[in-house]
């Protein structure tokens, strides 16, 4: 909480990377989650406070990349309110951590299914 009591802004972000990792690991497992944030762009809908409690997040795939993904994301409080919109670029890197990695082919697949399922859910 900040000195206003509200939630710090900075939390916003934490609350979106622990939802996005269990997103992507959840699609393309453990041993592939190598990535890295080339692009975040957040809009600060509404503020948070102590009595808001819980919020979920609310992630979708929108994009594969030769290496990255493009996901749109919400936090969104129990009674529906949004308090904050984001789109992620994430980038797969290599072993070493230095450089962009294009997907394995099985992750690459399970991105794929991913945005196909969520374009036929959105028509």
């Amino acid at each position: 909480m900040d000195g206003f009591g509200h939630v710090n802004n900075s939390s916003y972000l934490t609350y979106l990377e622990e939802a996005r990792d269990e997103y992507i690991t959840d699609l393309v497992g453990e041993t592939v989650h190598r990535v890295v944030i080339r692009r975040i762009e957040i809009d600060f809908v509404s503020g948070l406070t102590q009595d808001d409690d819980l919020v979920d997040v609310h992630v979708q795939l929108t994009a594969v990349g030769g290496s990255s993904v493009t996901l749109d994301e919400r936090i969104v409080t129990a009674d529906g309110r949004v308090a904050a919109t984001a789109q992620t670029v994430l980038v797969h890197i290599d072993e070493s951590r230095t450089a962009a990695a294009r997907w394995p082919d099985a992750a690459r697949a399970a991105l794929e299914s991913a945005v196909a399922t969520t374009a036929k859910v959105d028509e």
